[in-house]
């Protein structure tokens, strides 16, 4: 059996990756880009920074500033009338994992046609987006150089889950400088969004070796770097290193997928408005520990590499220590312990059970659950 390894044809890291993506966006003849972001990205001034570079270059440039977290449908059609009314060459996505999605969600459609929904699945869509550059200010979602796109349906209250090759961008951008800025609590969630992605593509029934080296050398990163960066914004060296452990966890899910960690928070999100990385991190240990009857061999492994000594551990004692190796971390970055904080309701746990069961991300998931066990997972984790 084959497998195919997706990954933007250019990525940029490292401080001052800002200003050398610039250059290789003139080199790429674009003369009219949207910028997709958020309102804090203008307030901060980072938009008009990005703005005045590329206008050093004569590339114009308009933005729409209205993706929300967990950007919604009615974010791409707002941003798809901008791109249409002013015949925009490129997009240009600036922020975190909203920004970076509901751009995706733009540049299919501007293509494809349609409404963003009709993409909903794998590999719906049958033409490559409008170019899109992604240009990364948080250490978590990897969505700036992935194929995956999380659009909000609000009227059906649910995270659709958009895995497409057409929507990986053609150049990703991470300067630790333009993350300096992220307060403790995003920095946490994002770095513990980071970890997710890292254990669910190792664990994963389409892990390969080249997804196993990446998602293993993304959790030592996280487990050297991820303290420091929350209580220690300013440490630059934290920051980067924080910019390449996502990144190779983003390699690493890309290709091997995800699972019921991100089935079951995309529904928690969709349904509450909660932020996707404090899901992921309330759900990690309680998915993995129903998943160490299957995988407790590579649940040890993710123990190695979270700093715990394994050599005299069985496989189900190893993967007893990566649970509890994750809620330590978890903790020591002030994650809430359970989904009672975040305003999660049980009566409401069966259908967010129903809908995890249709995301195409539980479909690599080591275990198969039924709804029962979907539920009970929610309840655990409560």
């Amino acid at each position: 059996m084959s497998n195919t390894f997706y990954i933007p044809a250019v990525n940029i890291m490292g401080e001052n990756a800002l200003e050398d993506a610039i250059q290789q966006i003139e080199s790429l003849g674009f003369k009219n880009a949207l910028i997709v972001t958020d309102p804090g990205m203008t307030q901060l001034g980072v938009v008009a920074e990005v703005q005045n570079l590329l206008q050093e270059k004569e590339i114009n440039s308009l933005v729409f500033d209205g993706v929300q977290p967990n950007p919604t449908v009615n974010n791409v059609n707002a941003g798809l009338d901008v791109l249409h009314t002013h015949k925009c060459d490129c997009v240009i996505s600036l922020g975190g994992g909203s920004a970076h999605d509901c751009a995706k969600g733009i540049a299919l459609v501007a293509t494809n046609g349609g409404h963003i929904s009709d993409y909903e699945g794998v590999d719906v869509s049958k033409k490559a987006q409008l170019p899109l550059i992604s240009i990364n200010t948080t250490a978590g979602t990897a969505s700036e150089m992935t194929r995956f796109c999380i659009i909000t349906d609000q009227e059906r209250h649910i995270k659709m889950a958009i895995v497409d090759q057409n929507v990986t961008p053609i150049l990703s951008v991470n300067d630790p400088r333009l993350m300096a800025g992220m307060p403790a609590s995003l920095t946490a969630a994002t770095g513990m969004d980071a970890l997710t992605h890292a254990i669910e593509a190792y664990v994963s029934t389409a892990a390969d070796p080249i997804t196993d080296a990446c998602a293993i050398k993304a959790i030592e990163l996280i487990r050297d770097n991820l303290h420091e960066a929350v209580h220690n914004g300013t440490n630059m060296v934290a920051r980067e290193q924080m910019a390449y452990a996502q990144f190779l966890a983003g390699m690493a899910f890309n290709n091997a997928s995800l699972g019921y960690v991100h089935a079951m928070a995309h529904q928690l999100g969709g349904f509450y408005n909660l932020p996707h990385g404090v899901c992921n991190a309330v759900l990690l240990p309680h998915v993995q520990k129903y998943n160490a009857q299957e995988a407790a061999t590579r649940l040890k492994h993710i123990a190695k590499a979270l700093g715990v000594a394994v050599d005299s551990l069985t496989d189900e004692t190893g993967a007893e220590a990566a649970i509890s190796a994750i809620v330590l971390l978890s903790r020591s970055v002030n994650i809430p312990a359970g989904l009672a904080e975040l305003g999660a309701k049980e009566a409401d746990f069966d259908i967010l059970a129903t809908n995890a069961m249709n995301d195409a991300c539980g479909i690599t998931n080591p275990i198969q659950p039924t709804h029962e066990h979907v539920v009970a997972i929610f309840k655990a984790a409560m």
